[in-house]
């Protein structure tokens, strides 16, 4: 969320930013709107105080038929308050609801753009796998090595439903560890220096949370709501950031880092006929999210964001899979996000990269929507910055994986950082 103040002084600003992220969005009736709040404001607090003084003077009054006169006075006065006071309750919830939907200022680097086909290339690393042999895809090569069910999957779960099975599923446990110990190192202490909390947080979230980080009100279609009105957490950035909510932080403890490992549920609603096939796109899965609260600086974000990013690059790096990093264009980009990066990781089958992390940040965007705060060195109460990056999701990472490591008698190589957490250097050998 943006000041207003901010907007009525910036508001050419606001609009080219709506237009650069292809918003639909019209700041002038949001400034028409809040000239109308300010002014309902004004004359509630007003005949609020004609109110009171008329309280008084009834209190005061030295005959009956003075009391008499002077209550019959107020009852009109009360009666246009509650008139104006219904009006201000309609015009603050309109405000609001406008509140939330202004989008965020992207970066001066932010491409233009209509797509996510727009999004410039920045960085590719690795070399692509040739093969002597025709290769397969991940569904044929793990379901032949009784990896995955996605028949039975379909049957208990239905459309986009799949089971793990065997070294499908050992695979993953060998991927959290090795995430565990690469992004916040064993007990604690990252050698690395990345220095992240391990936190595993709540996914079935209040929808105040969702408004919080930006999801809603543009993402409702893709949320399971329970019949409680809750929703089940799309990512671990909802509840890490919900969990500061209404604080105000320490400034020496500042920046925070967290690693969060949760469930995710999405559903997928505007992607019904879009990579229906095997485990690129589900509607439950894994992740571990990267998530820092900073001090309220431009430049600090900057080698945050900087800093994320390439946190989950030397990650697949380590395991050696071709990527390459895209800047995202404005039309790509979220409501509240300054700047975003992806990384995709090669799939040999399809000849082509697919999304695998994204990297973004915020400034004060989702803090002052939830109230995160700190005090600066002059004592002054700050919104806090906020940036998140996928550190790895799966079951998504299998399908680069298995295809890039298949071998030609249908085995998979285990790349090594996994295979002391796998216990072995191929799977079906």
């Amino acid at each position: 969320m943006l000041d207003i103040k901010f907007i009525r002084e910036n508001k050419d600003i606001v609009a080219a930013a709506a237009k650069k992220k292809h918003v639909n969005f019209d700041v002038d009736e949001l400034l028409a709107l809040d000239d109308t709040r300010r002014t309902l404001m004004a004359e509630s607090e007003k005949k609020r105080s004609v109110q009171n003084a008329a309280n008084d003077r009834i209190m005061q009054a030295k005959s009956p038929e003075d009391r008499a006169k002077l209550i019959a006075e107020m009852k009109l006065v009360k009666a246009d308050l509650e008139h104006d006071e219904v009006k201000l309750k309609e015009t603050m919830k309109n405000w609001q609801e406008m509140m939330l939907r202004v989008p965020n200022i992207p970066d001066m680097s932010v491409p233009e753009g209509t797509t996510e086909a727009d999004n410039k290339e920045v960085k590719s690393w690795g070399d692509k796998p040739t093969f002597s042999f025709e290769p397969k895809d991940h569904v044929e090569l793990m379901t032949h090595l009784g990896m995955v069910d996605f028949e039975r999957g379909a049957k208990v779960h239905g459309f986009r439903g799949y089971y793990l099975t065997g070294d499908g599923a050992r695979l993953c446990f060998a991927i959290w560890n090795y995430a565990l110990d690469f992004f916040a190192g064993k007990n604690g202490t990252a050698p690395s220096g990345k220095g992240f909390i391990p936190v595993i947080p709540p996914t079935i979230v209040r929808k105040i949370n969702l408004y919080g980080t930006a999801h809603l009100p543009g993402d409702v279609e893709d949320f399971y709501i329970t019949q409680d009105g809750d929703a089940l957490s799309g990512t671990a950035e909802v509840p890490l950031m919900g969990m500061h909510a209404e604080e105000v932080l320490p400034a020496a403890e500042l920046p925070k880092r967290y690693l969060g490992f949760s469930p995710c549920y999405r559903r997928e609603a505007g992607a019904h006929g879009k990579d229906v096939r095997g485990l690129i796109r589900v509607h439950e899965f894994y992740k571990f999210e990267q998530l820092i609260l900073c001090e309220a600086n431009h430049e600090t974000s900057v080698k945050f964001h900087e800093e994320l990013n390439r946190n989950t690059e030397e990650f697949i790096e380590s395991l050696g899979i071709p990527y390459r990093t895209v800047i995202n264009c404005g039309a790509d980009l979220g409501l509240g996000q300054v700047k975003k990066y992806d990384i995709e990781l090669w799939v040999p089958k399809e000849g082509k990269y697919r999304e695998i992390s994204s990297a973004s940040y915020f400034h004060d965007f989702q803090c002052r929507r939830l109230n995160i705060r700190y005090k600066d060195t002059d004592g002054k109460l700050r919104y806090a910055h906020s940036l998140n990056s996928t550190a790895i999701p799966t079951p998504r990472i299998l399908v680069s994986l298995i295809e890039n490591f298949q071998q030609a008698d249908g085995s998979i190589k285990i790349p090594a950082v996994l295979a002391k957490y796998l216990g072995k250097d191929f799977i079906g050998k």
